[in-house]
C-alpha cells in the first residue's frame, strides 16, 4: 500500500485508489488517485473523462457528497427501454465502442446492456486506433462506432483551432478519417468521437456525426454512450431530434455537438 508523506515526513493518509477533490478548484470534481510520486499525484476523474496532475497538498478526501449532481444525471439517462410492444418488432443499431480507458469503457458497456442494445467494447490507446479501426469495423459490422478516451487542450502549444495543441485529437481525427473511408455515408455508419476538450471542429470535419467538445469543456464518461444509445433506438427512416439528444448528455451542447441524421433502428411487422 502506497502512502504519501508531506515534507515533514508526516503520514497524510493519501494512497493510490483514494477518492479525492482539489481545493484549488472548489472541490468540484471527484478524482481517483492513480499514481503518487513525491508530492505529485496523478488523478483520473471518476465520472468526468479527465486526467490531471496535482500537488498532494491541494487534495481533500472525498466526503461522499453528490458534488457533481451525479445521481440526478443517472436518473435522467436511466430510462426504461421497452421493445416488446404492439405488433411491431425492433432491431436497434449495433454499437462498437473503442476506449483507451478500461474503467470508462466498462461503465459504457454496462449502460448499453441496461438499454438492451448490442455492443462490443475494445480497450486500446488513442494512438493505436487509426491503424486498427478498419479491421474492427470489418469484424463487427456495427451501425455505430464510438471512439473515446482522454484528451486535453494546451493553450501554450497553440490556438483552439490548432490540432497540434491537443493531447489526442489528432488520433481521433485519424481514426474518424479511416472509419469514414470505410463507410462514406453518415447514415450507414454513425461515428461518435472525442474526449475532454477535444478539437470539435476538426473531428466533425473528419467525418464524425457527433464529437466533443464545442466549448472545450470536460465531458462525462457516459456522454458518448448516451448519444450512441439514442441513435441505436431512433427510427432509421426519421431524422433525429438533435437538440433533445444533446440535452440528454451531462453538459449538453457545450460538451457534445453533432449533425442531424437519421437513426439506426429498423422497425418491422408483425412480430
Amino acid at each position: 500500500m502506497f502512502y504519501a508523506y508531506n515534507f515533514l515526513g508526516d503520514n497524510i493518509g493519501f494512497k493510490v485508489g483514494d477518492l479525492v477533490t482539489r481545493n484549488s478548484h472548489g472541490n468540484d470534481i471527484i478524482f481517483k488517485i492513480i499514481e503518487i510520486s513525491n508530492d505529485t499525484c496523478e488523478l483520473k476523474g471518476v465520472n468526468v473523462r479527465l486526467l490531471v496532475d496535482c500537488n498532494i497538498n491541494d487534495l481533500a478526501k472525498y466526503n461522499n457528497e453528490d458534488i457533481e449532481h451525479e445521481e440526478n444525471f443517472l436518473k435522467r439517462i436511466d430510462e426504461p427501454v421497452d421493445l416488446d410492444r404492439d405488433d411491431y418488432f425492433y432491431l436497434p443499431g449495433k454499437i462498437l465502442h473503442i476506449d483507451s480507458d478500461s474503467d470508462y469503457l466498462s461503465r459504457c458497456l454496462d449502460y448499453y446492456d441496461k438499454s438492451n442494445v448490442w455492443s462490443m467494447g475494445i480497450n486500446e490507446e488513442e494512438k493505436n486506433v487509426p491503424e486498427n479501426i478498419v479491421n474492427w469495423l470489418n469484424k463487427y459490422k456495427p451501425n455505430i462506432v464510438v471512439i473515446t478516451g482522454h484528451d486535453a487542450y494546451y493553450k501554450r502549444k497553440g490556438a483552439l483551432n490548432d490540432i497540434s495543441a491537443y493531447k489526442n485529437s489528432k488520433y481521433f481525427v485519424g481514426a474518424i478519417s479511416k472509419a469514414r473511408e470505410y463507410e462514406t455515408s453518415h447514415e450507414k455508419l454513425v461515428i461518435i468521437a472525442g474526449g475532454c476538450s477535444s478539437c470539435y471542429e476538426e473531428l466533425i470535419k473528419a467525418g464524425a456525426n457527433f464529437a466533443s467538445s464545442p466549448k472545450r469543456v470536460n465531458i462525462h464518461a457516459l456522454d458518448p454512450a448516451v448519444i450512441a444509445v439514442k441513435m441505436s433506438l431512433s427510427d432509421i427512416n426519421k431524422n433525429i431530434d438533435l437538440k433533445s439528444i444533446l440535452d440528454k448528455t451531462k453538459y449538453g451542447k457545450e460538451g457534445m455537438g453533432g449533425i442531424i441524421t437519421k437513426g439506426c433502428m429498423y422497425v418491422g411487422y408483425p412480430r
